[in-house]
């Protein structure tokens, strides 16, 4: 599975100087970030109504296309802020085996800590 998301990293790294005008993900880094993190907005709402709507129906396509897009322009906001995909898969890496819980307080410690030195 990991191929596939190296494969597709590769790929919208080599269309990333790509001409804009043959190349999506090209546009999306010639327009720029607010308009890669636009697109990452609409992808987020559009797999949270079809998750909603797959809970309704059991029907689960779209929310599965949607997911697809939603990691995809993912990828592309990391790609534009020159983020590895690598620093994400080991930030999961690190999580794992702790308590969903137990991660979420140690994120609202060092929020707490910023809070009050700021």
């Amino acid at each position: 599975m990991n191929d596939i998301l190296q494969q597709l990293v590769q790929t919208l790294e080599a269309r990333k100087q790509a001409d804009p005008e043959k190349s999506y993900v090209a546009q999306l880094h010639h327009k720029g970030l607010n308009k890669i993190l636009e697109k990452l907005g609409e992808e987020a709402t559009e797999t949270l109504l079809a998750a909603k709507d797959a809970a309704l129906s059991g029907q689960t396509n779209e929310v599965i296309a949607e997911t697809a897009d939603l990691w995809f322009h993912s990828l592309v906001m990391l790609s534009h802020l020159n983020i590895s995909h690598e620093a994400v898969l080991n930030e999961l890496a690190r999580r794992m085996g702790l308590s969903g819980l137990e991660e979420k307080a140690s994120r609202g410690k060092k929020t707490n800590k910023l809070t009050t030195t700021n």
